[in-house]
């Protein structure tokens, strides 16, 4: 089973729809964190270096993950997904995104 980290700023709107979108899948463990300090889930290193997989939302994550967690991103694969910060939680088009861009990495 791949452990799969959807990475976003604040984790309350586009990581942890990823979340919620993909939780129902057998094949995966899915969480989310933001990169912000103030993040309802803030990264850890622990969950970075828990993850097979981490999707980050915009190019912006990716550089601060790589920066603040380069010890623990050993083995972790990172794709940007490139989605901007302009959807509400559970919106039907970040969701229809989400569906289109993910599943092939899975």
């Amino acid at each position: 089973m791949k452990n799969i980290l959807f990475v976003c700023s604040q984790n309350r709107l586009r990581s942890p729809t990823a979340e919620q979108v993909f939780s129902k899948r057998r094949d995966i463990e899915v969480a989310s964190a933001g990169t912000n300090h103030d993040a309802d889930n803030p990264l850890t290193h622990e969950l970075v270096a828990w993850a097979d997989i981490i999707f980050v939302m915009e190019k912006a994550h990716r550089a601060k993950l790589q920066k603040k967690f380069k010890a623990s991103l050993k083995r972790a694969r990172v794709i940007c997904l490139d989605i901007p910060d302009n959807y509400e939680f559970m919106d039907p088009e970040l969701v229809r995104l989400l569906e289109a861009k993910v599943p092939r990495y899975l």
